[in-house]
């Protein structure tokens, strides 16, 4: 008798150990396709701003000689941004774009003639439309992302996460100028 209540006890741990160990298993993958779900959705946004930089460097490089360097910026982003298929990477690439758009309509204010050209504001307020739809998905890719890097680092959990692979994902960032209100007037 010993030994079957032995053997029902090694069962039922047994049981036990593998029924948490794919309930763990399980919470690592919904927390990963979670984050890959919240990229996919912001991801489409960014390949439509991408879209738009071409168009806005082929306008803005008649009235703008002096600022060369920041439209060559703008379209070496974009290359990046269209040839990578990682995401923490395409999530670097569209925080130094946020901050290079930023940057270029910072600039363009210094020509007046940029900013009355038909072409140049429908494309800003596209890509201001763009930003704002990128400023709503972000919040959730964002809580995705931190519940993600929560879940493999917390324990046990780290444990299996690491015998994975997995690892931290990388957060959209929100730029000094997106946290200011600009009063833009089209």
């Amino acid at each position: 008798m010993n030994q079957t209540v032995a053997i029902i006890l090694l069962v039922l741990l047994t049981v036990a150990v593998l029924s948490f160990l794919i309930n763990l298993y399980n919470k690592l993958v919904l927390l990963r396709f979670n984050v890959d779900k919240a990229y996919s959705n912001i991801d489409v946004v960014l390949k439509q701003r991408a879209g738009e930089i071409p168009n806005l460097v082929n306008v803005a490089k008649g009235f703008m000689n002096y600022e060369k360097d920041l439209l060559t910026r703008l379209t070496e982003l974009r290359t990046v941004y269209n040839s990578t298929t990682d995401s923490d990477k395409k999530t670097e690439v569209a925080n130094e774009t946020s901050k290079a758009l930023n940057s270029f309509f910072a600039v363009s204010e210094n020509y007046p003639e940029l900013k009355s050209n038909n072409n140049f504001l429908e494309l800003q307020k596209r890509i201001f439309e763009l930003e704002n739809k990128i400023s709503d998905r972000r919040e959730f890719f964002n809580d995705s992302v931190n519940l993600y890097n929560i879940g493999i680092h917390e324990f046990p959990n780290v444990i299996l996460a690491k015998m994975l692979g997995y690892k931290d994902k990388t957060l959209l960032a929100v730029t000094d100028q997106e946290k200011e209100y600009h009063g833009v007037q089209f």
